[in-house]
């Protein structure tokens, strides 16, 4: 916040651009933490001896403390974006190893790049191939599940203008993408199997792709989704609505957002700057700045109070277990969709939130911890303190209303930061 007033947004967008694919710009204390896991260590084939609960426990602990203790927020944030876009449920099959390895070869190395290249990259991963049923896609027994969601879900979107037939021939495209399993080969990698491929000709959104192709004819149509105007709109539609939300600018926004992917080929650094940044205040972009609030995921409850509060955590089972009791453990979303969005959606896991707000306060959260001590001690005003640092976007007239709730607790630290998590304004973002 200090920096945005500063030097205004533009020279800190700038800087998030420029995180490594890697966590080598992270800090020392950060590194050490998530390199102590296997996840981040062992390939997809080494993992698949360990317990599938294992592995997600690490996983969730890597992008906890990733999310809690990063210098790239920004990252970050796009990195929960396109985990949910090109969703893969890590409990089906050893989808837990493949996600492992997905998580850092393909979303996080690709998460600020461009979206053609991530679409390609997600297409050639294992974990999605898996998930997604492709490696038993064969020359006349094609599986069309992952072609069918390739387009409703990754690319063109359900009113998209593709036909049932487009997706069996995008099927026949894809056959013969699958996973490495031979002896004395790099197992749990793509392999394209030209025995398995169908190398007739297909015609997918009217264009023919020519009998004798291989693996080409996947990456074909790959290239004719990316390209394809119903793309840029869906995924400007995603990206407004995860960013900005719905309201009176939404549908110019969108139009907007999907000249810039059109002119960009998908650029999503392009689409991000025209996102967040304008004339606005510290040089913000003036339809985020107005944009209505949206009500925040667990993952984003959870990660907003832990920064906000300084917390000190291990990204461990503690936080884990009340974040799968408010409906979010991580990579577990059994349908290809992701993790919804909407304010109904997430309703129900209010009291989840209340409870994990009241147990982070009374250190009764294992593995974390938050540092109120000083503000018992400081003889000032303590909630001031915890305003500025959970809420410092609120209006005047919701401060004034939490002021005069809170009063009967505000000479206790504990109890005042415990309502302010609790309280509605902290739902939102």
């Amino acid at each position: 916040m200090a920096q945005l007033e500063r030097t205004g947004a533009r020279p800190w967008f700038d800087e998030q651009l420029q995180a490594p694919v890697d966590d080598s710009g992270e800090t020392p204390g950060l590194m050490l933490r998530v390199r102590q896991l296997d996840v981040v260590n062992l390939t997809a084939y080494d993992l698949r001896d360990e317990d599938d609960g294992a592995i997600l426990r690490q996983m969730q602990q890597a992008a906890i403390l990733r999310a809690v203790y990063t210098r790239y927020p920004l990252r970050e944030r796009m990195i929960d974006f396109w985990t949910n876009h090109f969703n893969i449920y890590a409990r089906k099959g050893f989808g837990a190893s493949y996600k492992a390895v997905d998580d850092l070869t393909v979303i996080r190395k690709h998460a600020l790049t461009s979206f053609p290249e991530l679409l390609r990259a997600t297409a050639h991963s294992p974990a999605m191939l898996a998930y997604l049923d492709n490696q038993i896609n064969k020359h006349g027994v094609a599986n069309e599940n992952y072609a069918r969601e390739l387009m409703e879900l990754h690319t063109l979107g359900v009113h998209g203008g593709y036909t049932q037939k487009d997706v069996q021939e995008v099927a026949r495209c894809l056959t013969g993408w699958t996973i490495e399993d031979r002896f004395l080969h790099r197992k749990g990698t793509f392999r394209f199997d030209p025995d398995a491929h169908d190398d007739g000709e297909k015609v997918v959104l009217g264009h023919v792709i020519p009998a004798g192709g291989d693996v080409s004819d996947g990456d074909h149509v790959l290239d004719l989704l990316a390209k394809h105007p119903s793309t840029a709109r869906f995924i400007a539609q995603k990206l407004v609505h995860y960013f900005h939300g719905p309201g009176a600018t939404e549908e110019s926004t969108i139009t907007q957002i999907a000249a810039v992917y059109q002119q960009t080929n998908g650029s999503i650094p392009a689409m991000l700057e025209a996102l967040l940044l304008g004339a606005g205040a510290h040089g913000i972009a003036p339809a985020l700045l107005c944009a209505p609030p949206l009500l925040k995921r667990p993952f984003d409850f959870m990660i907003s109070g832990l920064r906000g509060l300084g917390a000190d955590t291990d990204g461990g089972n503690g936080v884990q277990d009340h974040l799968a009791k408010m409906g979010q453990p991580l990579f577990q979303w059994p349908m290809p969709d992701g993790y919804p969005d909407k304010t109904a959606s997430w309703t129900g896991s209010l009291l989840a939130r209340w409870n994990f707000a009241f147990a982070l306060t009374r250190d009764g959260v294992p593995g974390t911890s938050i540092p109120l001590a000083p503000l018992k001690k400081s003889g000032k005003p303590a909630i001031d303190t915890l305003f500025a640092a959970l809420l410092p976007g609120a209006d005047t007239a919701t401060l004034a209303s939490l002021r005069t709730a809170f009063q009967p607790h505000e000479s206790d630290p504990t109890a005042v930061a415990a309502l302010i998590l609790a309280a509605p304004a902290f739902q939102w973002r």
